[in-house]
């Protein structure tokens, strides 16, 4: 009995020993694509963001704080954030409120499968053409001659026309809702189209109005689409500054737009700093973001 138990016992640590190194070796492969091309480029930006730089291209390898003291303390910096911010939170808003109405008449109101597919596949048509062109094609809407301001006047509402339509931050934020959009219809046309139908016609029986199946059975059980569409939205947003810079017509500015130009003039360790913070804020709101729910557990059901 004991040399069975002792047998047993054997066959099970090989057993486990195998299956270690099996899930080590097909972990490796991303492993060795990973260090090289992620973990490395990280490291050195935050080990460069702790250098001293010598004014003149070229960094003096001595530790200190001061690339991230300028930062905290500099009002235009902190102004900076607070833009990209702002920008964030109006895409954000305004691309779920689009994408959510979008996404749920997609899946509930068009009966026809091939139909909504067809009608999602064309919500992609913007990504057809390249980001620059997307933008320019606002400039004949958004003018101060442009369609819009030419029907407003046309009609009397307007006396003149509104310069607040393009290269302002509003034009900022209607080319963001415009291309970003798509990123929060994709996950939540995805978890609406997991609901079973058969909850949606139950409660109707039951006496429930559409916002009240909306407010408690489609929004519940969407969360998963929107947390994943928003860390999208919420990620490229922060991480961008052509749309802030060709949009707001120089008007407004960005954090990554800021470091940008520290690169521009060799000022590397204070643009180390400023992406390691500005790597650190998204990850918060990521993390804020995640908090709503589970997405692991909701993708496992």
């Amino acid at each position: 009995m004991a040399k069975r138990r002792g047998t047993t016992h054997n066959r099970t640590t090989h057993n486990r020993t195998t299956h270690n190194r099996t899930g080590w070796l097909l972990v490796l492969p991303l492993v060795v694509v990973l260090i090289p091309f992620f973990v490395a480029p990280i490291v050195g930006v935050v080990v460069a963001s702790f250098v001293q730089s010598d004014g003149f291209g070229g960094i003096v390898p001595a530790f200190t704080w001061e690339n991230y003291a300028n930062i905290f303390t500099s009002r235009l910096t902190l102004d900076l954030y607070w833009a990209t911010f702002r920008f964030a939170v109006f895409a954000w808003f305004f691309s779920l409120l689009i994408g959510f109405w979008i996404a749920y008449f997609l899946v509930f109101h068009v009966r026809n499968p091939l139909l909504a597919m067809g009608l999602f596949l064309l919500c992609t048509v913007p990504f057809w053409t390249s980001n620059i062109i997307r933008m320019i094609s606002w400039i004949p809407l958004l003018g101060k001659e442009g369609l819009i301001n030419s029907a407003l006047l046309g009609v009397g509402v307007i006396d003149q026309p509104l310069g607040v339509l393009l290269f302002s931050s509003l034009a900022v934020v209607i080319a963001y809702v415009h291309q970003l959009t798509i990123f929060m219809i994709v996950p939540i046309f995805n978890s609406m189209a997991r609901i079973d139908k058969r909850t949606i016609e139950a409660a109707r029986d039951a006496g429930a109005s559409r916002f009240d199946i909306v407010r408690l059975i489609v929004f519940p059980m969407s969360k998963t689409g929107i947390a994943l569409g928003s860390i999208f939205v919420v990620s490229i947003v922060m991480g961008d500054f052509f749309v802030v810079k060709v949009m707001s017509g120089g008007g407004s500015a960005s954090v990554v737009g800021a470091f940008y130009e520290d690169v521009g003039v060799l000022q590397y360790p204070s643009a180390a700093a400023s992406a390691v913070i500005l790597t650190a804020v998204v990850s918060l709101m990521v993390v804020a973001i995640l908090r709503t729910v589970d997405i692991r557990r909701e993708l496992t059901k």
